[in-house]
């Protein structure tokens, strides 16, 4: 029986995907409260979407099968037990002070019997203007505040990459960065318990969204069947990395060795796959600014445990002793040019999605980096993000694989 997970590279030709089509989480974005929804811009909902579905289609004319977490999540409520358990767990991280309002929006959500509907109502939050008078008031209920949304709309859930990522035949199920993000890892425990793609499948657990300590799937790059790099950002910790590696080495998926790049704790550096994507069996992008301080930690498996060291090399010549290679290529984001990398880095140049050995997607917009790929020997598939890049990601970041072709 064919695994729904089988995911060992980041370039083995890619079979199946999932997205999610941005929706009305969108239009509940505001001026006011952008940072901490950690957006820098309001994109316009029906470009963002035109530009999106041209994204999917891209995939499909490459013959890629497309999922949408949206239909996912609706199709993972099977029962009328699951979906009032779902609509309950939900409430209880939706961080809502008065009793009687949460009795209210429970009443709501129950009454929405349309699965899909009652998915995309919990990814597009409640504003206070929904709801009717309360008759009876807990103080929390009473003292109202100018702040518009009993619970926030979760605007990054297109960049389907960070809530949970796809490792081998196993899914590390994250703690995210910011507490606005965390709720979106909500729909991959539904998923993946209870999808009838998925339940039956035993799919190994390498990290659990109950832990304490965050990492996110931006960070989590596989290199070969032997080896991940995990970025060390603003988004993951240290900690988190010592603990995928040891579950991942527990449960014997294969993987020998975690490569743990510390990258900073910068917005624009975000996570490890906005500076350095893999998009050939030995080329790599990078945003050349990481380069010079980038200091590289071995985690690698042992009879006795874990062994962890500090690699002192170029980052050319580690790649080389550990994926076995005789020569790397770096394509620096923006040509290597300090200015043209560092605004091509802001609007995803270097976060390509890779769907076969040299073949990628990119942002049309970034023309000195794409022009380094192509001259580089890398096939470009162009997609319009005008809208789409104003969240901070590019084709990595709204896309999680399934299914890769092995290499």
């Amino acid at each position: 029986m064919s695994k729904p997970i089988n995911v060992f590279s980041e370039i083995g030709k890619l079979k199946t995907v999932l997205l999610h089509r941005p929706g009305k989480e969108l239009e509940n974005l505001m001026p006011d409260y952008l940072e901490s929804l950690l957006f820098d811009d309001i994109p316009f909902l029906q470009q963002a979407q035109k530009e999106h579905d041209y994204f999917a289609q891209v995939l499909r004319d490459k013959g890629v099968e497309v999922l949408y977490l949206e239909d996912l999540v609706a199709e993972s409520l099977t029962d009328d037990t699951i979906r009032t358990q779902f609509i309950d767990e939900y409430l209880g991280e939706a961080n809502i002070k008065g009793t009687g309002t949460k009795e209210m929006i429970r009443e709501l959500l129950l009454g929405i019997t349309d699965m899909r509907e009652l998915v995309d109502k919990t990814m597009a939050g409640v504003q206070k203007v929904e709801l009717p008078p309360l008759k009876y008031k807990s103080l929390s209920d009473m003292v109202d505040s100018d702040y518009p949304f009993i619970i926030d709309p979760m605007p990054n859930l297109y960049f389907t990459r960070d809530p949970f990522a796809t490792i081998g035949h196993g899914v590390s199920l994250n703690h995210m960065y910011s507490v606005t993000r965390r709720r979106e890892t909500l729909y991959g425990k539904y998923i993946f318990t209870y999808h009838p793609r998925f339940k039956d499948a035993d799919i190994p657990m390498i990290y659990n969204r109950e832990e304490t300590t965050r990492i996110e799937g931006g960070d989590e790059l596989i290199l070969s069947k032997e080896l991940l790099a995990v970025g060390i950002s603003q988004r993951t910790d240290v900690a988190s990395i010592e603990k995928l590696a040891e579950n991942i080495f527990a449960k014997d998926l294969g993987f020998k060795r975690v490569l743990a790049f510390n990258i900073g704790n910068e917005r624009k550096f975000m996570h490890l796959d906005t500076v350095f994507t893999m998009v050939d069996y030995d080329k790599f992008t990078i945003h050349p600014e990481i380069e010079g301080d980038l200091t590289v930690y071995s985690i690698s498996k042992e009879e006795d445990g874990t062994n962890v060291i500090e690699e002192t090399d170029s980052l050319e010549n580690i790649l080389k002793k550990y994926l076995k290679l005789e020569k790397v290529t770096l394509i620096r984001c923006g040509g290597g040019n300090l200015t043209a990398a560092a605004r091509e880095q802001w609007n995803d140049g270097s976060n390509t999605l890779t769907i076969a050995p040299g073949e990628v997607i990119v942002y049309d917009r970034n023309v000195i980096t794409n022009k380094k790929l192509e001259e580089a020997g890398i096939k470009l598939n162009y997609v319009p993000g005008s809208e789409l890049v104003r969240g901070r990601g590019g084709p990595r970041c709204m896309s999680m694989p399934f299914d890769r072709e092995e290499i």
